[in-house]
């Protein structure tokens, strides 16, 4: 495994001295999927299978794919009593399968770095590296929050269903612990009925709010009150996964009309599309009213396995990246609101080829929009400089929104954010080189991107 002083090393002289100047900086960790129970509980973590592995769709997928079952990972059903050893040792089995992937280096970093284990990574080594792992696991500075502290997370946002109580917030907040963990409004099961979680999130979604929401005007304060309910947690964004993008303003009778068969689930395909379209374009004049910065994910083709998705739900690592049309796709909402200064709406795509065609044309042009950083697939060494490359020239750097992690792997936070920061080291130092940049521009440059924008980007500095 990589020592610990050999990650700044292997970067040549202005890459080093640039990444030297950034990697100790505080983490913002504006969009994830980590638990907040983690933190209002602040139990100790179970076992290593079940903080490394099992969580982290990055690592299960790649054993899916060399043909591991997923219920011997200790994941769905038929998984429910594996043993975590044996979990574990399945995944030491295939580390070879790692090799080249920015999995290796997250679990490097994670177990060198963050853990402190002696023990190395090896078939051979499964069980002494287990009881290592699991012995940490039993200390306090090894619990969650002391975790985040020690980390330097500056502040870290989960992702909630708009139906969310909120009440793992509400005890981190009470705890009078300092860490700043606050939630994301994310109604996609509200606001596209095709997923299956449709109807009974409309159900919660009137009992918490009293309102008649079979009437569409109702529907939408209910939706605005759940946003408060939000913000007053600490929520500072939404978060909206859209698998076909095609934003749609639609006249009141017909989205009426169509809110009425949704909630009977007698859509048709291209209805729910132009229903959830419009929802899109009511969430940014939303957002345009309560400041909520709005993420906008698209690009993923979900749950293409069907018979995983039969027998394991969603979120089994069968998604794969498609082809958005972003300019015809985001036309509606733009032209709505799109120039009103109190809209922020950050776009992130797994389209790689729209990087320079659309994204980058789009975000040097509309005030409202800043551009993601590289999402999901390509969140690597490798993706990310591919990301500079199409986009500074026609955004700039001022209209991205930084770096987030993106993961439900807690542990691997600071490994990816290392990352983000080598790859932005070695991107700076060759445009000083290449003439493009002053050092002194790329001085200045190297902490907003590692740290500042994304602040700036999801309104944060007022916590």
């Amino acid at each position: 495994m990589t020592a610990p002083n050999e990650i700044g090393a292997a970067l040549p002289g202005a890459a080093r001295a640039i990444y030297d100047g950034i990697t100790d900086l505080p983490i913002v960790s504006p969009h994830g999927h980590c638990d907040p129970s983690w933190w209002a509980e602040n139990a100790p973590f179970p076992n290593p299978a079940a903080l490394l592995i099992q969580p982290d769709h990055y690592v299960f997928r790649m054993l899916y794919s060399q043909g591991v079952p997923l219920a011997d990972l200790g994941i769905g059903p038929g998984g429910e009593d594996r043993d975590p050893r044996a979990v574990f040792r399945l995944f030491t089995q295939h580390w070879d399968a790692f090799l080249g992937t920015p999995s290796r280096q997250w679990m490097e970093f994670t177990l060198r770095r963050t853990l402190a284990v002696k023990t190395p990574l090896t078939p051979g080594s499964a069980d002494a590296l287990y009881d290592e792992i699991a012995a940490k696991l039993t200390e306090p500075a090894f619990q969650p929050r002391a975790l985040f502290d020690r980390f330097g997370i500056e502040v870290l946002a989960t992702t909630d269903a708009a139906t969310d109580p909120l009440n793992h917030h509400a005890s981190i907040a009470a705890s009078g612990w300092p860490g700043r963990v606050i939630p994301t409004f994310r109604p996609d099961d509200l606001l596209n009925p095709q997923r299956p979680n449709h109807p009974g999130a409309i159900a919660r979604l009137a009992e918490m709010t009293g309102r008649d929401v079979a009437r569409f005007p109702d529907f939408l304060e209910a939706l605005r009150l759940r946003r408060s309910a939000f913000i007053a947690a600490g929520a500072t964004a939404t978060d909206h996964d859209v698998p076909d993008l095609g934003t749609r303003w639609l006249d009141r009778d017909e989205v009426e009309e169509l809110h009425a068969k949704a909630l009977a689930g007698t859509l048709s395909r291209d209805e729910t599309k132009a229903y959830y379209g419009h929802m899109l374009v009511e969430m940014a004049q939303m957002s345009v009213e309560d400041g909520l910065v709005m993420q906008i994910h698209a690009g993923s083709r979900r749950n293409t396995n069907a018979p995983l998705l039969a027998s394991h739900g969603p979120d089994m690592g069968a998604d794969i990246p498609g082809a958005i049309d972003w300019v015809d796709g985001m036309a509606a909402l733009l032209n709505r609101v799109g120039n009103d200064p109190r809209l922020r709406v950050i776009l992130f795509t797994l389209d790689e080829s729209t990087y320079a065609r659309e994204l980058a044309p789009m975000v040097g042009h509309w005030p409202c929009l800043r551009l993601g950083p590289p999402w999901w697939f390509h969140d690597s060494l490798n993706g990310i400089r591919r990301y500079f490359d199409r986009v500074v020239e026609t955004a700039g750097y001022r209209n991205l929104a930084g770096f987030n992690d993106d993961t439900r792997a807690f542990l691997s936070i600071p490994a990816r954010h290392d990352t983000w920061r080598r790859a932005l080291a070695l991107h700076l130092a060759d445009q000083v080189d290449r003439g493009v940049l002053a050092r002194a521009d790329a001085d200045r440059l190297a902490p907003a991107l590692a740290r500042d924008l994304a602040l700036d980007a999801y309104r944060l500095t007022g916590g």
